[in-house]
């Protein structure tokens, strides 16, 4: 089952590539890994812990390379989300798109190894399929993309070769400095590393992940390849692919290195408020609407590492359950400034006015990007709002002021939404060049289906929150464990105690 995720977009890809099918194969490919994703979900146990659907099998074995699958609750969630909007992502491409099929199999490949990177519980497995995606996601910028797509390929492409190196050289230091030398993520015992190689190998996993989600200072590639990429390539980079960053964290961050992470939870508390404000004062000096919105992400991976960084299970599941949250809002965005480039034929905020106009504007685009804009800024009876409240909640305790700093950010998330949809959607049409081609029934499928999630989970979390609340937990009390052992040798070896236990001893002699 787990394999099909896999394989079926990988070989569609490769039918596509050779000149079969087209966008129909395209849509039946990627409807059936969403499919089996939900099927997933109905014989998924919550309340197991560890990873349900094992397999594994040897497959270089002289190497310690193995075919080894499973998922848990987290997983589950990304898989599913990858379905999904991979089918947004073909959707919502223009029927006359250049060289479709290199197109579709492109999104399609890109597809197959994010789910086995998500999947994956070997750690080469793993960097294997996390290096497969950057094939497909060049080719979709640089020849898809705007005027400036090389300059951001060639970026990005940079940017992810040297996660690559972080990423590559932390899986290499588990493996040989490890008992057992193993990749096997089950197997692997971090214990047997000493403290430097533990702290330089999380340092390591955090540079790599860190320029993936991306979190500043390595943020700079994503304007770029965000702002140059066509709409749903843009679903793509910032609905998926930052989530191979915040799942690795979680993944191989965190639950690898409990204990480090614990002596490192301060600095990354305040990481995250710092990328939060960052990623939203940067959004307010935008004039570009899909540049204002790839900025808003900054801020709301911030919000992911707040929550991983407290590690309690109220903000742990918080910044799960904001990785999904985050995932639909952005892709329902940039789905709707596609929209407005595509009939407006701008993106300047100088320019654009009055859409909501329901004559001659874009009157559903601009009601429903109003929506989105207020789930990106967390109101109530929105999914955002449910990400976000649990991470500010299981956050507070431990990190008060980072917390009130990143609960500030969501004040000024509403302050560039509100001058996004102030400029845009509000005001007068100009009576002479105000006249945009309507919006089609099949240009309106994806926003309609992003927005019933976006509501749906809001109204109804728990149907979102159940599904890593056991994940989180876990991970928690691995981080509590590790502090408490932590502290336990701490006032063992502490001068006092030293003097207590040879006092005693003296008296007993």
């Amino acid at each position: 089952m787990l394999s099909a995720l896999i394989v079926l977009p990988i070989l569609g890809s490769l039918l596509l590539f050779l000149g079969l099918g087209g966008r129909k194969l395209a849509v039946v490919l990627a409807g059936i890994p969403l499919a089996i994703s939900l099927f997933l979900f109905t014989r998924f146990d919550v309340q197991a812990t560890g990873f349900q659907w094992e397999q594994r099998w040897d497959w270089i074995p002289q190497i310690g390379l193995s075919y080894s699958l499973g998922l848990d609750g987290l997983a589950l969630l990304m898989v599913a989300l990858n379905g999904l909007l991979t089918l947004i992502a073909i959707l919502t491409a223009e029927p006359e798109t250049k060289r479709p099929n290199l197109f579709y199999g492109c999104i399609l490949l890109m597809s197959g190894s994010v789910n086995g990177a998500f999947a994956a519980q070997n750690l080469l497995l793993f960097f294997l399929f996390y290096e497969l995606v950057l094939i497909p996601i060049y080719l979709l910028i640089s020849i898809w993309g705007s005027p400036k797509r090389d300059y951001a390929a060639i970026k990005f492409l940079i940017y992810t070769a040297v996660s690559a190196v972080f990423l590559l050289g932390a899986f290499l230091a588990v493996y040989w400095l490890g008992d057992p030398h193993t990749f096997e993520l089950a197997e692997i015992r971090i214990s047997s590393l000493g403290p430097a190689a533990q702290t330089l190998a999380l340092l390591a996993l955090i540079v790599a992940f860190g320029i993936k989600m991306p979190l500043v200072p390595f943020h700079t590639w994503l304007p770029d390849a965000y702002g140059e990429s066509s709409p749903p390539v843009a679903v793509l980079l910032g609905g998926v692919l930052s989530k191979l960053g915040t799942y690795g964290l979680f993944r191989f961050g965190l639950q690898l290195f409990p204990q480090v992470w614990a002596d490192l939870s301060g600095l990354l508390a305040w990481w995250g408020a710092i990328a939060v404000l960052s990623g939203a004062l940067a959004a307010i000096a935008q004039k570009d609407i899909k540049r204002m919105v790839a900025y808003s992400s900054i801020g709301h991976m911030g919000y992911i590492l707040l929550g991983m960084a407290a590690a309690t299970p109220i903000s742990l599941t918080g910044a799960m359950v904001q990785m999904v949250s985050h995932g639909l809002i952005l892709a329902l965005l940039f789905d709707l400034v596609g929209l407005v480039e595509r009939k407006v034929g701008t993106r300047d905020l100088n320019v654009l006015n009055g859409l909501l106009n329901p004559l001659r504007g874009l009157p559903t685009v601009s009601a429903l990007l109003i929506l989105g804009g207020m789930a990106s800024a967390g109101i109530p009876g929105l999914v955002g709002f449910v990400a976000e409240f649990l991470i500010f909640q299981g956050s507070y305790q431990d990190f008060p002021l980072p917390t009130l700093l990143s609960i500030c950010g969501t004040g000024l998330t509403a302050v560039y939404f509100v001058i996004l949809l102030n400029r845009t959607c509000f005001g007068k049409l100009d009576n002479r060049t105000a006249y945009y081609p309507r919006v089609q029934g099949w240009e309106r499928i994806p926003g309609f289906l992003l927005t019933a999630l976006i509501v749906w989970f809001g109204i109804q979390p728990m149907n979102l929150v159940k599904w890593p609340q056991t994940l989180a937990f876990t991970l928690s009390t691995q981080v509590a464990q590790a502090q408490t052992l932590v502290i336990a040798e701490a006032e063992h070896s502490s001068p006092s105690s030293l003097l207590q236990g040879s006092l005693m001893d003296n008296a007993s002699s």
